[in-house]
């Protein structure tokens, strides 16, 4: 599961090397040109977006989410451990929920054959179950933190 994760933040990171390159290249045209890349704003939203979600789950195997411990570095570290469990565990629930709603919304996109708005007309159901996915992975990564906060505690 982390190399899965290791390897969906690559992605991520590709993904986002590829929006920003897209973006430098469609300023440039449209500089040199006055003609951006055609559906540059299409193409670059589903890149950023698919990159954010790329690496939810390498953060959350990690553990190098954001940790608030301002009110809590005072308690036993059994106490705090267990505290972060019952979190990651809220966060698996929320991620796990979010990975079937997504993967239901990508197979209504499918069955509706609903694309972007602009001038690709991109089907995007894909990006949508891919996003699913990466949520998917990074419930099942936070599901697999809680013993080791757990024995940390």
């Amino acid at each position: 599961m982390h190399r899965a994760a290791r390897l969906m933040a690559l992605a991520g990171g590709a993904a986002l090397l590829a929006a920003a390159a897209l973006t430098t290249v469609s300023v440039l045209l449209r500089w040199i040109t006055s003609q951006p890349v055609k559906g540059d704003f299409e193409l670059v939203s589903i890149g950023s977006g698919l990159a954010v979600l790329g690496f939810l789950a390498w953060g959350t195997a990690r553990g190098s989410n954001i940790m608030v411990d301002s009110l809590t570095s005072w308690l036993p570290a059994r106490v705090t451990g267990a505290m972060d469990a019952v979190w990651s565990l809220a966060w698996a629930a929320t991620a796990l929920l979010l990975a079937e709603r997504m993967a239901r919304g990508a197979l209504d996109t499918l069955a509706s054959g609903t694309r972007t708005i602009g001038l690709l007309a991109l089907p995007f159901w894909w990006a949508i179950a891919i996003g699913a996915l990466c949520f998917a992975l990074t419930g099942l990564c936070a599901l697999r933190a809680i013993p080791r906060l757990l024995k940390a505690s």
